[in-house]
């Protein structure tokens, strides 16, 4: 699995991921600093990169285009440091492997990792967020 992280992730999250044996590159490396959601989603389906993010507009797009990738992991907490809910995201990428490789929204806060298997179910009057 490579984890795509998104600019409003903090770049320490690669190391602390890597530690982990997952292979994590910041966009910064690789894009536009001001790139937009949709052209960072688009990279990450042809690169076979998992997105992790606390943004919400990539559940969105995947709503709104009903693909199947990429996945997307998206961390819902007050506090983003690795230190702090990096274990929790850590074990949830382990576990749900599987899943994140065929298409899949992970949602981890701190009580708990919800999973939703992609492409999402088209909804009438889509109003954004899962």
């Amino acid at each position: 699995m490579r984890i795509l992280l998104d600019m409003n992730l903090s770049p320490r999250w690669v190391g602390v991921l890597g530690d982990a044996g997952i292979d994590a590159v910041h966009w910064s490396a690789l894009g536009a600093l001001n790139a937009a959601d949709s052209e960072i989603c688009d990279f990450a389906r042809h690169h076979d990169f998992v997105i992790l993010t606390q943004d919400l507009d990539f559940s969105a797009i995947l709503s709104v285009t009903s693909r199947g990738k990429p996945s997307v992991v998206q961390i819902r907490a007050d506090d983003l440091s690795p230190d702090q809910i990096g274990p929790k995201v850590i074990m949830a990428l382990h576990r749900m492997s599987v899943e994140l490789a065929n298409g899949a929204i992970l949602t981890v806060d701190p009580l708990r990792t919800r999973l939703r298997l992609l492409p999402l179910p088209e909804r009438s009057g889509f109003a954004g967020g899962i």
